[in-house]
This record gives structure tokens, sequence and C-alpha cells, in this order.
């Protein structure tokens, strides 16, 4: 049964066999981020990347890449190598935009406030 299953992977030992189990594993994580984008798509009615996209490439992607050095396959290594860098920017702008709109939110409400309170300010009596 071993013998069999090697020979399917083209592998010669168990190291190598649990290396491409890490690889089909980070191929599939990697796959699972159209899926989840389509999902998150349909749902919205419109073409839509949620976050979880970029952590699924993150994830896959790194995984893919130490599966690429293992390998040492300097195509795949230079392909996962750059993707995992974008998709890690991509994250960093989501957060930095979301921050960026809690702080306007924050501002908008501070701003409000403070009008209401001065429309709604009535003087007390006049001190003598």
């Amino acid at each position: 049964m071993t013998e069999t299953i090697f020979a399917f992977l083209s592998i010669d030992s168990w190291v190598e066999f649990w290396w491409v189990v890490l690889g089909l594993t980070a191929q599939l994580a990697f796959s699972m981020r159209f899926i989840v984008q389509w999902i998150a798509s349909e749902r919205a009615g419109r073409s839509y990347v949620p976050v979880a996209f970029w952590y699924l490439s993150i994830f896959g992607g790194a995984m893919l890449l130490s599966y690429a050095i293992y390998r040492q396959d300097v195509v795949f290594i230079l392909g996962q190598s750059m993707g995992v860098i974008v998709y890690s920017r991509n994250l960093v702008l989501i957060y930095k935009a979301k921050k960026a709109d809690r702080l306007a939110a924050a501002e908008a409400a501070a701003t409000d406030t403070t009008e209401a309170d001065a429309v709604h300010h009535r003087p007390g009596p006049a001190a003598d």
C-alpha cells in the first residue's frame, strides 16, 4: 500500500509524503479564496472581494511558498513570494482605510453633538 501511494505521488519517503500533504493543503486553502469571493459576490449582488479572500491568499500563499522552497523550484518560489507581499499589502490598505473611516465617523459624531448642544443651549438668567 505504501509503495503504491509513494509511486502515485512520485516520492521516496514519509518526509516527502508530508510535504506533499502540506502542498495539497496549501493549494486547497489558496483555491478556497475564489469560492469565498464568489459566495460574497453572489450575496452582495456585485463583484466583491471580502477580507477573508486576502487572509486565505496569505495563508495558502505562505504554505505554497514553504512547499516551493522545499522543492527548490525557483519559478514557484518567485511567484508565491511576490503574491504574499501583494496580499499582505492589500490587508494593510484595507485596515488603514477602516481606521480612517472610524476616525472620520467619530469626528462627525463629535461635531454633530457639539452642534446639537449649541442649537439646544438656552442661556440661563442673566447675572447682574
